[in-house]
């Protein structure tokens, strides 16, 4: 299991291995059964074999209940029985001991500073490995080498190779084929899930953002908020924005960002525009999963209340008619601007 631990955080950390599908194929094991194998093994130490039926009727004849009924244990043997666990018991409890202990460590790392991030998650894991790890071999090695728990491999290997290439009949053979096609197709199925997995919905996010005022939480590093948007300007008189773009796309991307000053009215419900002048335009190129910002200030011309700042952002080149019908994504501020 030591091993297993060094591994996956190799896997996981490591610059080059850490993005290839290596690091879900050993993450989910180690996540979702290794912590409950290691505590089954601290509790466990010692091999068990399933109950014969020779024990059942011997418990069910020592009951003196003569209800019929017998008196089982938690793990469906007789009550009072010490004949350990199985493997297929312990494989069993592994997994669902592994779904109860993992969230709870989650839980645990949610109220330290550390918080629950891959870090300290795996940290934790590995850790509950390791020392859960060191207090099964001392309960194993107390223990009489005839009663200690080992994987049986050889005995696996050896019903297996006798299943496969000496049946007991042609119907076995035929069905040892189709499970070993199913078996391949599954494993080749979650093979290339994991190696080639679906992309996700493909947007561009387009945002305007303005600077932090001392003592405002900011909103990222750059400090910088959603929020303190200018609203009143004076013909002419310059006001900060930044305009940005996240290109989500899943490929690399162009795009223009047209800034106009637009009068408006209402008809039938319908925004019209009855002038516009265009105040800045930007063009940028954003690779997958990369930002961009662009601090500018807008200084408009036009005068009037209720006029519209408005963002209109263009993947390529925009057309000859800038409109917000034809833009990919637009935002805008009502804005009031009155003459010097």
């Amino acid at each position: 299991m030591l091993a297993v631990v060094v591994l996956t955080n190799a896997v996981v950390f490591l610059p080059i291995v850490r993005e290839s599908p290596v690091r879900v194929l050993l993450g989910l094991p180690f996540v979702l059964f290794v912590p409950g194998y290691v505590f089954i093994a601290a509790l466990f130490p010692e091999a068990g074999q399933p109950p014969t039926q020779e024990a059942l009727t011997e418990a069910e004849a020592d009951d003196g209940d003569d209800s019929g009924y017998s008196l089982k244990g938690p793990l469906g043997g007789p009550l009072g029985s010490d004949r350990g666990i199985d493997g297929i018991e312990r494989v069993a409890l592994a997994f669902g001991l592994s779904i109860a202990i993992t969230p709870l460590i989650g839980l645990a790392l949610n109220f330290t500073p550390w918080g629950i991030r891959l870090a300290p998650i795996m940290v934790s894991l590995s850790g509950f490995t390791v020392v859960m790890t060191a207090v099964a071999a001392v309960r194993r090695w107390e223990l009489p080498e005839d009663e200690r728990f080992a994987v049986p491999y050889r005995a696996w290997l050896a019903a297996g190779r006798e299943e496969v290439f000496e049946p007991s009949s042609r119907t076995d053979a035929v069905l040892n084929v189709a499970l070993a096609i199913s078996v391949v197709l599954a494993l080749g199925s979650v093979g290339y899930a994991i190696a080639v997995p679906p992309e996700g919905e493909q947007f561009s996010e387009f945002y305007l953002l303005t600077e932090a005022e001392d003592g405002q939480e900011v909103a990222n590093a750059e400090g910088l908020v959603a929020d303190n948007y200018p609203t009143n300007f004076t013909q002419g008189e310059e006001r900060s924005l930044v305009v940005g773009i996240g290109n989500q796309e899943h490929e690399r991307a162009n795009y223009t960002v047209v800034v106009e000053i637009q009068r408006v009215d209402t008809v039938d419900n319908e925004t019209v525009v009855r002038e516009s002048q265009e105040l800045r335009r930007f063009r940028t190129t954003l690779a997958h999963n990369e930002t961009w910002h662009r601090q500018h200030t807008v200084a408009p011309r036009m005068t009037g209340e209720n006029l519209r700042l408005q963002y209109l952002l263009y993947r390529g080149a925009p057309p000859d008619e800038i409109e917000t019908s034809t833009a990919y994504r637009d935002l805008h501020l009502w804005v009031n601007v009155s003459s010097a």
